[in-house]
């Protein structure tokens, strides 16, 4: 038994009153003359006894009477919880797009919004949280307003995030009692990571919401290679989860305009790659289109832009080497030779690259156009001489603070070690390759440069480097690549290295996108100070963070756009590019969490099979019986019989 108000019991002292009456004889009593003294004698014994028995019978239904009122204010019940303790339901309700499927009932999103409203508490607090907001503190009828509106989103969250954010909502929070509660389908993005609920410290409630079937066919992603000049080689990756397909139809619209369809079959759990040829393009906005009625929808449709390649501008000060002709070619490139002599510096700050190419120092003046044009967000590449002047080349290293050079060293080293998860090489190579035929340099420079190694030296050095810096990317060679001091530029490594360079260092538009993923897209177009670019389409427009430098605009976005589809991108009323955006391919895995074992190895986590089955469990415990009624009736019987003693019980 638990009381409301327990502090009732300090007037415990009030049933002295009835004892005080008690040892008082109020009552007076008569004298009456009897004319035979024997039978008065017998008489005023049974009087005295009944009138004893008559007084405690009284005091004890008064002791009663006050012992019962004290219960009765004090309010007392049976219950799991303190009376007085307010519920509050912490609820994430996962609104993701693998949400958007049907279940047995319907869709599944729909159908757990409405079971959370047809459960919950009238008198409870809420907090609801999804993937794109949270709501606190809010009343039930708040609480089913939000649940009628839930729309789906791409946004992407982790439940531990949700899990840490509810925790942290809750810490330190006293007279209130607390329910945690995910609701979700529990995808799992990583299969090697099967449980990883492991930083719960409260208790938390998961509710599993599960599909009718387990397969799924989509568009996983899209890349396209040249094939000549005028043909376009689009591949689309085709994802199937589940039984073998036949016979899948797929078609590519130009926007609108179909372009071609055909259809395919695929195997169980297969990843399969179907080929669209492109012919005399100039700008290409794709659509794909799988017609398959399978568990996720929204992954049928995939979106992508082709448009026309910008030429990289590059400009070479320095030895002039005869396979950059060769690499930066006229289709792709602009590419520019000059000797230190005849620089033309106000042609630095319009490149995309510049490239210091064996010079034996770096005068001021150069110096100073070089570091206005990194800190204007222009790319460097810097290949030494056989014989620099070290401090020359450190004047400039330390006004990027990147280091220093240190020495020059004369032993022939090969060069043995790839970094294929760098940029440059993260598309090169179909699988990481330690056989190959090793170039080597007979002369290079020790030095305490910070930055990403990219190719190394046998003995662990750099021989090719990304030295760190705030403003751009900066490639240093540790070594010349003329023929004297290394055969690098006989190396089939030269090609894609340099290549990547040059590409890397102007943004090109990818075809596509992905939502809500930190996106770098860079527009080949100088503006002025008070222009902005925006980009939209016909639902809606946003201004995206942007950074101007010399000859570009650099635009990145994350929380927009929310929706999958095309974009263009544009400078007041002229349109500079088109992309498009996608949903993640994460959404479509059928991989989820064992939510038995997570219990299993969790004392925290308790799993429930249905929304109605936690509600019911909730408020079974939430419930409350009151006790005061009972002893109100205990008091008015009390009281009752006193009445009752009083009039029928004669002395």
């Amino acid at each position: 038994m638990q009381f409301k108000y327990p502090a009732v019991f300090y007037f415990l002292f009030v049933l002295i009153i009835p004892i005080v009456v008690h040892l008082f004889q109020l009552q007076k009593f008569k004298k009456i003359a009897f004319t035979n003294v024997q039978f008065l004698q017998k008489i005023s014994l049974e009087t005295r006894k009944s009138s004893r028995l008559k007084k405690l019978l009284l005091l004890a239904t008064r002791m009663l009477c006050f012992l019962a009122l004290l219960f009765t204010f004090s309010q007392p019940y049976f219950g799991d919880k303190k009376a007085e303790v307010e519920n509050h339901n912490y609820i994430y309700l996962d609104n993701s797009m693998s949400l958007n499927t049907n279940g047995k009932n319907g869709n599944l999103l729909t159908i757990a919004a409405q079971k959370i409203i047809e459960n919950t508490p009238e008198k409870d607090k809420y907090s609801l949280l999804t993937n794109d907001e949270i709501r606190s503190n809010i009343s039930k009828k708040e609480l089913d307003i939000s649940l009628k509106n839930i729309k789906y989103t791409t946004n992407t969250t982790s439940y531990q995030d949700k899990i840490n954010t509810i925790q942290s909502e809750v810490k330190n929070k006293s007279k209130t009692s607390y329910k945690h509660i995910l609701i979700s389908d529990f995808q799992n993005f990583n299969k090697k990571i099967i449980n990883k609920f492991t930083n719960v410290t409260s208790p938390f409630s998961f509710v599993k919401l599960n599909y009718d079937t387990k397969n799924n066919i989509s568009i996983d992603s899209v890349f396209i290679t040249t094939t000549s000049a005028k043909v376009k080689l689009v591949s689309v990756v085709i994802k199937n989860q589940g039984e073998a397909k036949n016979n899948i139809p797929i078609a590519l619209y130009n926007f609108s305009k179909l372009i071609n369809k055909r259809s395919f079959s695929i195997l169980e759990n297969e990843v399969k790659i179907i080929e669209f040829p492109i012919e005399n393009f100039q700008q290409f906005k794709g659509k794909l289109q799988v017609t398959f009625n399978d568990v996720f929808l929204f992954d049928n449709v995939f979106y992508f832009t082709m448009n026309t390649p910008k030429k990289t501008s590059i400009l070479n000060i320095g030895k002039t080497s005869s396979y950059f002709s060769k690499i930066f070619t006229e289709e792709d490139f602009h590419f520019t030779n000059s000797t230190l002599q005849n620089v033309n510096y106000n042609l630095i700050p319009s490149q995309q690259l510049l490239i210091i190419n064996q010079l034996k120092s770096i005068s001021r003046v150069l110096e100073n156009s070089i570091l206005q044009f990194v800190k204007n967000g222009g790319h460097l590449l810097i290949i030494p001489d056989q014989k620099i002047e070290i401090s020359s080349y450190n004047s400039f290293l330390k006004k990027i603070n990147s280091g220093t050079i240190l020495n020059r060293i004369t032993n022939s080293l090969k060069i043995t070690t790839i970094n294929f998860q760098h940029p440059l090489f993260s598309e090169v190579f179909i699988k990481e390759i330690t056989n190959f035929q090793y170039p080597s340099a007979t002369i290079s420079y020790k030095n305490t440069l910070q930055g990403n190694t990219i190719l190394s030296f046998e003995n662990k050095t750099p021989f090719l480097q990304e030295i760190t810096n705030p403003f751009s990317k900066i490639y240093w060679f540790s070594a010349p690549l003329d023929t004297q001091s290394s055969n690098f530029s006989n190396s089939p490594l030269i090609v894609p290295t340099l290549y990547n360079i040059a590409k890397q260092s102007l943004e090109i538009t990818k075809p596509y996108y992905t939502l809500q993923e930190e996106n770098t897209i860079e527009i080949n177009k100088k503006i002025e100070k008070n222009q902005i670019l925006k980009i939209s389409n016909q639902q809606k427009s946003f201004i995206p963070f942007q950074r101007n430098f010399a000859s570009k605009v650099a635009l990145s976005t994350n929380n927009e756009p929310k929706d999958a589809g095309f974009y263009d991108i544009s400078l007041e009323k002229d349109t500079l590019s088109s992309i498009a955006y996608n949903i993640s391919s994460n959404e479509s895995i059928l991989s989820f969490h064992d939510l038995k074992a997570i219990g299993k190895e969790n004392k925290n986590v308790q799993v429930f099979s249905s929304i109605k089955e936690l509600f019911e469990e909730i408020n079974e415990k939430n419930e409350v019986q009151w006790l005061w009624r009972l002893f109100l009736a205990i008091a008015i019987v009390s009281l009752l019989l006193e009445i009752l003693i009083l009039k029928f019980f004669k002395i």
